[in-house]
């Protein structure tokens, strides 16, 4: 009896020991909030982790030619401990290639006064060159973009909407809403569409999103920001591309707070009063009324709709974007084609609103913009330009 009683021992213990997995990365890097001077690289680990990145200029040194410097996710003055890795590059130099390395050290348990550490996992620093990104340069003459929205999680979709584009001559890649129906956990986020961003160009191309009605659904919504930070700590933000000045809005969603969809969770009436006042005073700034270049980006259109989201941000956003010289705005939701020049269903400025089975490419030249819209197969479906 005990002979066989030790066997089950053994038995559940080796059980155990089989169901824990090495530490490892689940997913990422990426690069989010990049900037003129900084740039934030996030990661998941499958454990508690402490991590940081080690970055280099992108000369002719070799990485290991001294020691490199060490960024750490650190809050309080302290380093984090977790699983999602969220860490800021700082004191970067204008229109600036750099190398980086990401790595985590894997936290085993935590006492008042010991903190017993496991291995470290790393990029592939011994046969891989480290990744490679550009920060932003508001003095460049040009700048270039690829837009997609509305993929709701289809990756074959998506795949085809980037086979066929330059991903590396971009400034930057654009998804404007909706790339889920809505967030219910890491592992779908990921699964839905980081995954593949992250393999296609996310490790070096900088990536900005315009936060849809559905990215505010689901269990784990409340976290979007989190894995998607943004200067302003608001899916609502702005920043500075050559002679662009982009303004990224957040319609929030399209039905009333009081829907039975939302559960009684829903306070965008409010929200959507705070980005307006947010709004006047970017449209008043001397960084956005020195851009030649003026573009607004936003997942729900004001108009070509009736219902409630769509009204109230044509009441709350037109009247300001109307006077402040805007030169194009971006959109999707739809997921059709429409494109309404400057003067048509009360706006003073042309709209874009893209649908879910098309790209966009979108050069900026000086103060003239091209829109080039792309399907599935790569076949240019319209090309337009403004000046």
């Amino acid at each position: 009896m005990k002979k066989l009683s030790f066997t089950v021992l053994l038995f559940i213990l080796s059980l155990a020991a089989f169901g824990q997995s090495d530490f490892n990365i689940l997913y990422g890097p990426y690069l989010q909030n990049v900037s003129e001077h900084e740039a934030t690289v996030i990661w998941v680990t499958n454990k508690k982790a402490v991590s940081w990145v080690e970055m280099a200029p992108d000369d002719e040194t070799h990485f290991y030619a001294e020691e490199r410097p060490q960024f750490f996710q650190t809050n309080f003055g302290k380093k984090m401990i977790g699983t999602l890795h969220s860490v800021r590059l700082t004191g970067l130099k204008t229109g600036t290639s750099y190398r980086y390395r990401i790595y985590s050290k894997e936290v085993q348990e935590i006492q008042p006064y010991h903190i017993q550490y496991g291995k470290v996992v790393a990029s592939n620093v011994y046969s891989a060159k480290p990744f490679k990104f550009r920060t932003l340069d508001k003095d460049q003459s040009k700048a270039s973009f690829l837009m997609v929205n509305d993929i709701h999680g289809d990756n074959t979709l998506f795949a085809h909407l980037l086979k066929d584009e330059p991903l590396k001559d971009f400034d930057f890649v654009l998804f404007n809403g909706d790339m889920l129906s809505d967030i219910r956990s890491e592992q779908q986020l990921f699964d839905g569409f980081m995954t593949l961003a992250v393999q296609q160009f996310a490790t070096e191309i900088p990536m900005f999103f315009a936060r849809g009605n559905h990215e505010a659904r689901g269990l784990f919504s409340t976290e979007f920001i989190n894995y998607f930070p943004t200067p302003t700590g608001q899916p609502y933000y702005s920043f500075r591309q050559g002679p662009a000045f982009f303004i990224v809005l957040d319609a929030g969603e399209d039905k009333p707070d009081s829907d039975i969809e939302y559960h009684g969770l829903g306070a965008f009436d409010i929200y959507r009063k705070e980005q307006t006042q947010w709004l006047k005073e970017t449209l008043e700034s001397e960084a956005f009324k020195q851009a030649p270049v003026k573009i607004v980006i936003m997942h729900v259109p004001p108009i070509r709709s009736t219902w409630y989201g769509p009204i109230q941000v044509k009441k709350e956003f037109i009247p300001l974007l109307n006077n402040a010289g805007i030169d194009l705005m971006l959109s999707g939701h739809l997921h059709q084609h429409f494109y309404i020049p400057a003067g048509e269903d009360d706006l003073q400025f042309p709209l874009l609103i893209n649908s879910n089975k098309h790209a966009v490419r979108v050069d900026v030249n000086g103060k003239q913009i091209t829109l080039q819209v792309k399907d599935e197969a790569g076949k240019l479906f319209k090309e337009i330009k403004l000046q």
